[in-house]
């Protein structure tokens, strides 16, 4: 099993935002239940997308996190992403060559300390924080977007004119950090992963430990390089064991919870959907608005 310990990691872990969020179209954005959306702008006209890929580095230091290589369980997810998300027709895929810059960052998990992309950010600490004008949203998920670098944009805008399309989605496939909320009196814990999906864990696991998640996060993006829409939709929690939890640590997603998570199942929905597939729909739905 794969565990990272926390304290460690503090010191560390490099900043994970590759873009300003300032004047990136949409502005941080805080929740304590989904769905996980922010941004009204809409597009007119067809809407383009490209390839979902796996983004390193969001929660853990890029060299500790899993291998997106051919051959990998990952890949392998991201190919069924990819085939499923061009059969829902909504979007238009664009014909690209290897992109070039630094494309736009969809941030999503809980909230740290504000200076770098470590530790979650004690969830008592939250809720006992003061409301004002710098801080009247105390939830404890922050999503945000990161602006994309000059290159990314004009070569991005260069696609989307050459397919016709005035705004695309972008797509990553990441590992991000969620808190866990206590259920009910018997003290049953649950992570709330996205749009009507909630997950349940056993009662001795600890709320103080945040929980590795799957998720997917997405903007549609202007051919100016701002977000219209952003949000993110969590596919699968990583319980953390009360005995790690007091040592530490935190338990991390493997290659065959990746694997697993391909044929995984929504039991709670008619005709039982993949758990991935029912992500990518609600997220592709929430952004298009279609």
């Amino acid at each position: 099993m794969r565990f990272r310990i926390l304290p460690l990691l503090a010191l560390t872990t490099a900043c994970a935002t590759t873009g300003a969020t300032f004047k990136s179209g949409v502005g941080d954005t805080y929740f304590d239940h989904p769905p996980f959306y922010a941004g009204s702008g809409v597009a007119s006209g067809t809407v383009g997308w490209l390839p979902i890929v796996y983004q390193r580095g969001t929660a853990m230091p890029a060299m500790f996190d899993l291998k997106s290589d051919a051959g990998t369980p990952v890949a392998a997810l991201l190919d069924d992403m990819n085939r499923y998300l061009d059969s829902l027709g909504v979007a238009k895929r664009l014909v690209v060559t290897a992109s070039r810059g630094t494309p736009p960052d969809v941030q999503f998990g809980c909230r740290t300390n504000g200076m770098r992309a470590d530790d979650c950010v004690d969830r008592d600490s939250l809720e006992g924080a003061p409301r004002g004008i710098f801080n009247k949203d105390v939830g404890a998920l922050r999503l945000a977007v990161g602006r994309p670098s000059k290159d990314w944009t004009a070569w991005a805008d260069s696609a989307m004119v050459a397919s016709d399309v005035g705004a695309t989605l972008v797509i990553s496939l990441e590992i991000g950090d969620y808190y866990l909320q206590q259920k009910g009196l018997k003290g049953s814990k649950q992570v709330e992963l996205g749009t009507d999906y909630t997950v349940s864990f056993p009662w001795m696991t600890s709320l103080d430990t945040p929980v590795n998640v799957v998720q997917l996060t997405g903007a549609l993006m202007d051919r100016g390089g701002k977000a219209l829409r952003i949000g993110a939709e969590g596919l699968l929690a990583k319980r953390t064991s009360f005995k790690v939890s007091v040592l530490g640590a935190q338990t991390m997603v493997t290659d065959d919870d990746i694997a697993e998570l391909r044929s995984a199942r929504r039991t709670d929905l008619p005709g039982q959907p993949l758990v991935w597939q029912v992500g990518l729909r609600n997220l592709v739905g929430e952004l298009t608005g279609r």
